[in-house]
């Protein structure tokens, strides 16, 4: 059996009154927060196992649409059940196989083109957690659409290809994250220098476990917060930087 990789308590989280809207693009529903002003410039924002309404997520998603962005929250898993906090690791590899996220590119060529066509965008960039962060890290090899990424505590594994990042890329770990070895951040690190011909950063924030950027401020502990706070500022600053 699967160790639970998840070492908060998703069951015991504040509510989160959110600032945006649900959409619905051609098959799959999204959830969308705009700025006060007109803006051209766009993030996508992928959400983790627990998809697209966990309010951690969406809580993200109004973060960065406060920062000046359209924001969206797509539902990768088209409607088919997230996993939940009932769920048995020990069926968590079967999810998977149903759940695949590099296997995400028809949806996001749908919600590019609804933010290009619909919304103005004229650059987009993407960000992910965890499920959502393998997500970006394969669509940044993949989808030159995507100005620049920021993928948190998810990397793709066992694939040769997965350093030539066509856009500039930041890689986002805790440290005492248990499903990310430090042995790949160190392999994930020395491959980039030898391959990737754009921009990337890979940053580890100290004492931190594996979902910890997405806390809302009232489910931070205290010595984690500066972590927490710090990961975002990066986050943007990284956004910022490129879009």
């Amino acid at each position: 059996q699967m160790a639970d990789p998840f070492l908060y308590d998703t069951g015991e989280r504040s509510k989160y009154g959110c600032l945006g809207h649900e959409v619905q693009i051609e098959h799959i529903k999204a959830y969308v927060c705009r700025p006060s002003f007109f803006t051209d410039k766009a993030v996508i924002v992928v959400h983790d196992i627990f998809g697209w309404q966990f309010p951690d997520i969406r809580y993200i998603v109004d973060l960065i649409a406060g920062h000046g962005y359209i924001t969206i929250c797509p539902d990768f898993f088209k409607g088919t059940d997230p996993w939940k906090t009932t769920d048995h690791w020990a069926d968590f590899a079967d999810w998977m196989k149903d759940h695949d996220p590099v296997k995400v590119d028809k949806e996001a060529d749908v919600v590019l083109t609804y933010l290009k066509e619909q919304c103005d965008a004229k650059k987009i960039g993407i960000v992910g957690f965890s499920w959502g962060g393998m997500a970006v890290h394969h669509l940044m090899l993949k989808n030159p659409q995507l100005t620049a990424g920021v993928s948190l505590y998810g990397i793709i594994r066992d694939s040769e290809e997965r350093y030539n990042l066509l856009n500039p890329t930041f890689f986002i770990f805790g440290e005492k994250d248990h499903t990310i070895s430090y042995d790949q951040i160190t392999l994930l690190e020395e491959k980039l220098k030898q391959y990737c011909k754009v921009a990337y950063k890979i940053k580890v924030y100290p004492g931190q476990v594996h979902g910890f950027a997405q806390l809302k401020p009232e489910d931070m502990k205290p010595d984690d917060k500066p972590y927490i706070e710090e990961a975002r500022k990066d986050m943007i600053d990284w956004i910022k930087m490129f879009i």
